[in-house]
């Protein structure tokens, strides 16, 4: 098409004053023919379906396309929005922009035709153009003029880039992520759409830059990107936040058992060793905190505070662990100083205490050895579990104190004992990791006169988070001394074959989370058990495999070539007393009992729940709860077989069904398993949004709702209600 034919078009199809100059087409034809060749635009047009019908030849010389490829072709095909692009947020694809048939005003586009590996660079042009119509109103197409702005707009691109991305490893920063966060739950709202939002802390990564120097630091950061990166993938965005803080958003994921996954493996996978420059080696750590919106938050502000209390807890737990977002985490921090002070008031009012559990021979039943584990008897609280105050006592010095009370009272309690039987004690990471732990265990041994033989040192795989110098010296000092040393709870940390072939253990002690799923055909765990303890027996090494508590599995590890067990099936954490009757009564001998199948462990808990059946929403108390089932009591009348849906607070609702009914005594399987809350707990995979709940009429949270507050229709129910208190129940009422 001419150029005197495409002007037509852009008078609409209407005549100009004959009297004037500029009404001449020739000559408005040449003063485009010139404005063309000087190169300081170029010319377009398309018909009313958005191909184009005229381009300036310039235009396609500068494109390095034979006109006759470009012709014909739908603009939006030609061009694209650049999703690079700084002003990407404002603007819409080109092909939206054309059937809203609007004037398109400088609008930054990439030329994408025939894109490929031998394009020697990627070109930009500004379009502006304006839509034509017929004289009888039909829309005509576009014309509109063209300029390349590659240069301007690379640098652009240049300074974009600068200012939202990281410079040092490349991923996106926190302003970056912040509009993105922003943007993504302001569109998911109205949709009622989720949005998981993971806050990750590098553990031990100051030491790094303390003894390898920042620029080490730095090396190890990029790795940990690309490690993040991978492990990521396309299912999310992942940020650098500054110095050691990540952050991971994951769009349209709320099931909170493959969250755990995903924060599980980024701990393993940061956890392996970083190969730096000048062959160093550093060893890290990550604890990880997850929010989820709309449950933990509905606004970018709310979402990240969630987050990072949990990442928080996480720490406070112990570090190399994850939690979700919970409610009861705002008192984190005065919970914690609270339990720092009355562990130091228990040191000096004799509160703690240790329990012993055997670990056992599977051909003989004879006791080879007894465990040492620290009990805390509160006198208000009752028996505290070690996991509740050890990862706490570790962020302070009680730690230490704590740990030599437990060496000098166990090594002193073991001299009561046959010859034959060692004791073994925990030794957390941070206790190994001072210096003045070879002492404080020489003189528990002078002090009880116990053989340093007897005495064995269980130590975890996170005690390789460190220097590994010093670590080496540290295995000196203690084998200098003639204890053994184990290494516990093996293949859930940092495991690695360069630790066993360089650290001194007597022992491996395969970790419970193996045994509780070996019975299981779909899961390998009892190939690993038989690789662990092939590789212990080339090593000269002792296996004990620990959490046997059914007869099936002590079957399967036994058919692995397992020789020494430990678990409930042989026996629970015993008191000294009960040692010394058993070593009285002749020799330490133990026959299994227990369980001819497992099934995993049901917790004993108070907890105040709902339970849904048909129309009708009765309060009831919770108390035991696994992983597949639960046992509530506080309705009357439950026939076998009758489902539920029960209502454990914060949106956790869970489908059961009624597999036991003894009186106001319910026992529940779930319809989906519940997963690992990172907290040692248990929740469910998905939640219910706080509108679905309100929408159908249920109460905020578990029992704040009367017997008629929880109803929601007038339907007749079919239970009686019982209220249950904390000593069982209090009161029976017609819950209608």
């Amino acid at each position: 098409m001419a150029v005197g034919n495409l002007l037509k078009g852009l008078g609409g199809g209407k005549r100009a004053d004959a009297g004037t100059m500029h009404a001449d087409p020739a000559l408005r034809a040449r003063v485009l023919d010139q404005f063309d060749a000087a190169g300081i635009g170029w010319i377009w047009g398309t018909d009313r379906d958005g191909k184009l019908i005229y381009l300036s030849e310039r235009a396609a010389e500068k494109l390095d396309r034979p006109m006759p490829d470009l012709i014909g072709r739908p603009l939006e095909e030609l061009f694209e929005i650049d999703m690079e692009s700084p002003e990407r947020e404002s603007s819409r694809p080109i092909h939206f922009q054309i059937k809203a048939q609007k004037k398109i005003r400088e609008q930054v586009v990439r030329f994408s035709l025939g894109k490929s590996a031998q394009d020697v660079r990627q070109t930009w042009w500004s379009l502006t153009g304006y839509p034509v119509f017929a004289e009888n109103g039909d829309f005509d197409g576009y014309r509109g003029n063209a300029a390349d702005v590659t240069s301007e707009y690379e640098r652009k691109l240049v300074d974009s880039r600068l200012a939202d991305f990281d410079s040092l490893t490349g991923l996106i920063n926190r302003h970056n992520i912040n509009r993105q966060l922003d943007s993504t739950l302001a569109g998911f709202g109205s949709q009622n759409r989720a949005l998981a939002l993971l806050m990750l802390d590098l553990d031990k990564f100051k030491r790094v830059n303390d003894t390898l120097g920042h620029q080490a630091g730095d090396e190890l950061l990029v790795q940990v990107a690309e490690r993040l990166t991978g492990i990521v993938g396309t299912r999310g965005k992942v940020a650098r936040l500054g110095g050691d803080e990540f952050q991971v958003m994951i769009p349209d994921e709320d099931d909170r058992g493959k969250l755990g996954e995903m924060a599980e493996k980024i701990i393993q996978i940061l956890s392996q060793p970083y190969p730096l420059e000048d062959e160093k080696r550093a060893i890290i750590g990550a604890s990880v905190g997850i929010a989820i919106a709309p449950f933990d938050g509905q606004t970018r502000e709310e979402l990240v505070r969630s987050a990072d209390l949990a990442l928080y807890a996480a720490k406070n737990g112990g570090r190399g662990q994850f939690r979700f977002y919970a409610s009861d985490l705002k008192d984190e921090e005065e919970v914690r100083q609270n339990i720092i002070d009355e562990m130091r008031e228990a040191l000096e009012n004799d509160q703690f205490r240790l329990l012993y559990q055997p670990v056992v021979s599977i051909a003989t039943g004879e006791v080879t050895c007894l465990e040492a584990l620290i009990r805390w008897e509160h006198p208000e609280k009752g028996t505290i579990a070690p996991n509740m105050f050890i990862p706490i006592a570790e962020e302070s010095d009680i730690i230490n104190v704590l740990g030599e009370w437990v060496l000098r009272t166990a090594c002193e309690t073991a001299t009561t004992w046959p010859r034959s039987v060692r004791v073994a004690v925990n030794v957390s990471a941070v206790q190994f990791a001072n210096p003045g732990l070879a002492a404080v265990v020489a003189n528990a041994l002078a002090h009880s006169g116990l053989a340093a033989d007897r005495l064995e040192l269980e130590l975890t795989e996170s005690i390789f988070v460190g220097d590994t110098d010093e670590t080496e010296k540290a295995f000196k000092r203690l084998k200098d001394l003639g204890v053994r040393l184990a290494l516990d709870d093996f293949g859930t940390g940092y495991s690695s074959l360069s630790y066993l072939r360089g650290a001194p253990f007597d022992k491996i002690k395969v970790d419970r989370s193996f045994v509780d799923s070996c019975t299981r055909k779909d899961r390998n765990s009892a190939k690993i058990i038989a690789a662990i303890v092939g590789l212990s027996n080339a090593l000269n090494m002792e296996t004990t495999v620990e959490g046997v508590e059914a007869f099936d599995q002590l079957e399967v590890v036994k058919a692995q070539g397992a020789k020494l067990v430990q678990g409930f099936l042989y026996s629970r954490p015993i008191t000294p007393e009960a040692v010394q009757e058993n070593i009285a009564s002749g020799e330490f001998r133990i026959e299994p009992d227990g369980p001819d199948t497992y099934r995993p462990e049901r917790r004993s808990v108070y907890r105040r729940v709902g339970a849904i059946h048909e129309d009708y929403y009765y309060n009831a108390v919770m108390r035991d709860l696994s992983s597949v089932g639960a046992g509530i009591e506080g309705i009357v009348g439950v026939e076998l077989g009758t489902q539920l849906v029960l209502d454990m607070g914060e949106g956790q609702l869970a489908v059961a069904t009624v597999t036991r009914s003894d009186g106001d005594r319910v026992g529940l399987e779930f319809e989906t398993p519940l997963v690992n809350d990172g907290a040692g707990g248990l929740c469910t995979r998905h939640r219910v949004s706080p509108y679905t709940i309100a929408a159908a009429g249920l109460p905020a949270s578990p029992g704040t709702a009367g017997p008629t507050e929880g109803k929601r229709d007038q339907s007749k129910p079919k239970f009686l209600e019982v209220a249950v208190g904390q000593s069982g129940v209090a009161a029976s009422s017609q819950a209608a």
